[in-house]
């Protein structure tokens, strides 16, 4: 007799049905999915990062597929975050999600702003997810996630949301173990691990930057080998540190991928743009691979590689 999978997942103080989310960018920043994926059936779907006010974001062209992934420019567009309290987050909540706010901003004070508003949202706003890879005007524009201090302070600041905290980061750095106990230390109750990796496109036609803002992220099936070393070196160090891991999920098997390296959970992003779908399907395949496996519960497998 097959025994039945337990895919219950812990995340700090948290506990979600199952170790399956969408990823910040890839979803939008509501129900769009509804159509396609039952929102109530995911562990939770983290929303397109807003910040404390409406922002325009980049120029155009903003997206380019490359080999294995996509390059994107958007530069975090959004209508900030009272617009999306008033007018997203209800069709969230009428299709049962569990929602991960996801803020982002440019200063300390940016990041505290977005939070604050957020201590007014209902109880399905599970968590907020603070996007930290953004550029830090304070420090000549380096990236919070690039700097252990910046980043502790944005996510100090972004405590006033009044619920459990996970700090984004970018694996553009060297020490990004240290940069992840930071942020712990100010507050948050997990690392989302990562961000996407700077790249560039060429147009050989123009012999230009084919992205109006020149550079962008990676993302997609071509970062899974970062997302998995990051989530395995910070596993590493941190034996007990809450970790989400997400990139280049597009299947049951990259999934369980960074299961094993490390992280309690997984996100599902660029798959989801090409298959709307994409999250359910990681969703069955990590219950396929589970029971084939003979896995009865999520404890098996999570940091099984360090073992």
């Amino acid at each position: 007799m097959t025994r039945r999978v337990s895919l219950s997942a812990t995340i700090g103080s948290l506990t979600l049905a199952n170790p399956v989310m969408t990823a910040a960018g890839t979803s939008g920043h509501g129900a769009e999915l509804s159509a396609y994926v039952d929102l109530s059936s995911l562990g939770a779907v983290v929303v397109k990062s807003l910040a404390a006010q409406a922002w325009s974001g980049n120029p155009t062209p903003r997206v380019h597929p490359v080999a294995a992934g996509m390059l994107n420019s958007v530069g975090l567009q959004g209508d900030g975050v009272q617009t999306w309290l008033e007018r997203d987050l209800p069709a969230l909540e009428n299709n049962g999600a569990r929602v991960v706010a996801s803020i982002w901003g440019r200063t300390v004070g940016d990041y505290e702003k977005a939070a604050a508003m957020l201590a007014q949202a209902s109880a399905s706003v599970i968590a907020v997810e603070v996007n930290i890879s953004c550029p830090n005007l304070e420090d000549r524009n380096a990236m919070f996630a690039h700097s252990v201090t910046a980043s502790a302070d944005a996510v100090a600041a972004a405590a006033c949301c009044g619920r459990p905290m996970w700090a984004k980061l970018s694996p553009n750095v060297a020490n990004l173990a240290d940069i992840a106990a930071a942020t712990i230390a100010s507050g948050a109750e997990a690392v989302t691990l990562v961000n996407t990796v700077l790249g560039l496109a060429i147009d050989t036609r123009t012999r230009r930057p084919v992205l109006g803002a020149v550079r962008g992220g990676m993302s997609g099936r071509a970062i899974h080998p970062i997302a998995l070393r990051a989530i395995y070196d910070v596993r590493e160090a941190f034996p007990d540190m809450p970790i989400i891991g997400v990139g280049g999920v597009s299947d049951g098997e990259s999934a369980v991928e960074l299961l094993l390296a490390g992280a309690n959970a997984v996100q599902v992003g660029t798959a989801t743009l090409a298959d709307p779908r994409a999250p359910a399907r990681v969703l069955a395949g990590i219950e396929r691979w589970c029971t084939r496996e003979g896995i009865t519960s999520l404890d098996e497998i999570v940091s099984a590689a360090h073992r």
